[in-house]
């Protein structure tokens, strides 16, 4: 857009000013520069169908027309966005069985959303080995990848850094402009929500106002202020730069995969991706290779509370498998003070990623003590349930260690057998001395033995059972691990969703990376640490 240029060139002129103040002499030409940006949540069919339905037009031509390719990927289990980031920025085997899990050896939860949780991931499970995104700049993130600059990343929303500040004021002319535009943006769609109304007054109560809310959030407001900061950025010739566009995720949870809405959320995405290729074109020297890849799909899900009747996965699990009079849910006041009087006080600050946990459909569960619902977490002397989408956890607290069936046989008969007979549920995985175990309608298969069970004619049946051995491989995987996922009565989700991600269906597993056509990737792509070694090669030319 002309604005935007005007809007850039007065950009580029303040960071001169910046830069000799504080930023350094302008990058060294001549070396190659990474961009990569990631669609959250998409699937390659998802992504396939959109481009022959004119819904991404952009990707398309690139594909046809600009001379890049698709290479398929699976991104192992669990299908998430941490499991994925910390594989591909970091090269390392992740211990991060789901969104939110319990870790029985530090005993706490762990939920990615809350402030200094996923930094303690990232410094734990990443210290000593180089991210991809090493001095340049991460939007929308789980982890920062070792970027210097940050902007709405999970692993710094509560630890902004010297540097961070510095270059995030550097972008101040960025910053208005997006005010200028997000509010008159917001104004037309307000007005046109209003017409809408009063043209359909029972339109409120159809989940418009919802939508709305949502694309004023994402699509409208983080959308652009992402789109504009990594134009900047490509100016500037940052030597690495990966943004995650969260509009298609968040429609896709709220209405399904393949809604229209999510697909509306996926052509502005796909519009904001010309937006900076347009930008690459104008800055040639720079020599930025453009990756748009994705870190999951979703499934198209049913939540368990209409299967049960309004009983949450937790509640079903206590009352069913594990009755007694002292069953409980975990209540605020039970949480160490410490970390109830933070939460609050990141809250009042406006740190606290409250407004990314409203979009994607937790803040409920992680702040009842402000919004008066339930966590997501229940638990019983001993027994700790956690619902995280269509996965739960179970952990037997009893020791920090990961515990076998046979333990949980000795105590529990017919634990696992009875949990996958019932409503809801699809898969129940669990160690054993043999090895991994998944129990499917009421009886046990091994590894070697699930093509003649659950997952019967898959023809991707090798990725299925590497993913559940990685997975139950984690230390802080639950004890059991239950799934919704081809459940009886369809795909179902423990959380209350309608499109979820975290376990092991054809459009969870099977995503794609779009790459230039002069580059060679590693193929086939089965995991996502097999990104780490391509993408870090940038950093090497770099240093």
């Amino acid at each position: 857009m002309p604005l935007d240029d005007l809007v850039l060139g007065m950009q580029r002129a303040f960071d001169r000013l910046v830069r000799r103040l504080r930023l350094g002499p302008p990058p060294v030409p001549g070396q190659r520069r990474l961009l990569i940006v990631q669609i959250d949540g998409l699937s390659r069919a998802v992504l396939e169908e959109a481009m022959a339905q004119g819904r991404a037009p952009f990707l398309a031509r690139l594909l046809h027309r600009r001379g890049y390719l698709m290479a398929p990927m699976c991104v192992g289990l669990p299908t998430s966005t941490p499991a994925f980031q910390l594989a591909a920025m970091y090269g390392v085997r992740p211990d991060i069985p789901g969104f939110h899990y319990y870790d029985k050896r530090r005993k706490t939860d762990v939920y990615f959303p809350r402030g200094g949780d996923a930094a303690h991931v990232e410094h734990t499970q990443a210290a000593g080995r180089r991210g991809i995104v090493d001095g340049g700049g991460t939007y929308g993130c789980v982890f920062t990848g070792g970027a210097a600059s940050n902007l709405l990343t999970f692993a710094m929303i509560k630890r902004p850094t010297g540097a961070g500040l510095i270059r995030a004021a550097a972008k101040l002319v960025v910053i208005g402009w997006v005010l200028v535009k997000g509010s008159i943006a917001s104004t037309v769609e307000v007005v046109r929500a209003l017409l809408r109304m009063v043209a359909d007054p029972l339109s409120a109560a159809s989940g418009n106002w919802k939508w709305l809310a949502i694309k004023l959030g994402i699509s409208v407001w983080l959308r652009e202020l992402f789109t504009l900061a990594v134009a900047h950025d490509i100016y500037a010739g940052v030597p690495t730069i990966y943004v995650n566009y969260l509009d298609y995720d968040v429609a896709g949870h709220a209405w399904g995969p393949r809604h229209r809405r999510a697909l509306q959320a996926l052509r502005r995405v796909d519009a904001s991706i010309h937006r900076l290729w347009r930008v690459l074109r104008r800055v040639p020297e720079h020599g930025y290779d453009l990756y748009v890849l994705s870190d999951h799909g979703q499934a198209a899900t049913l939540p368990y509370l209409r299967v049960t009747g309004g009983r949450p996965i937790e509640q079903s699990l206590f009352e069913d498998f594990f009755a007694t009079d002292n069953t409980r849910e975990v209540s605020a006041a039970e949480r160490p003070r410490a970390e109830l009087t933070s939460g609050l006080r990141a809250l009042r600050a406006h740190r606290a990623p409250g407004f990314f946990q409203r979009f994607v459909n937790y803040l409920e569960q992680d702040f009842p003590w402000v919004l008066g619902g339930t966590r997501g977490a229940r638990q019983q002397a001993g027994i700790r349930v956690i619902a995280a989408g269509p996965n739960a956890f179970v952990y037997f607290l009893e020791t920090p260690e990961p515990l076998t069936l046979e333990w949980i046989e000795a105590r529990y008969p017919g634990l696992a057998k009875r949990i996958s007979a019932s409503p809801g549920i699809g898969i129940v995985l669990v160690r054993s001395e043999s090895g991994p175990l998944c129990f499917w309608r009421g009886a046990p298969y091994g590894l070697d033995a699930l093509a003649a069970g659950p997952f019967a004619e898959r023809p991707d049946l090798e990725r299925i059972v590497e993913g559940i051995r990685d997975l139950m491989t984690m230390p802080s995987a639950g004890d059991l691990v239950i799934y919704g996922i081809d459940a009886p009565q369809g795909n179902v989700s423990f959380v209350a969703e309608v499109g979820a991600h975290a376990g092991p269906s054809v459009d969870e597993l099977h995503t794609f990376l779009i790459y230039p056509s002069r580059v060679s990737v590693p193929t086939p792509i089965t995991h996502p640490i097999q990104l780490y070694p391509h993408f870090v090669r940038y950093q090497a030319g770099a240093a």
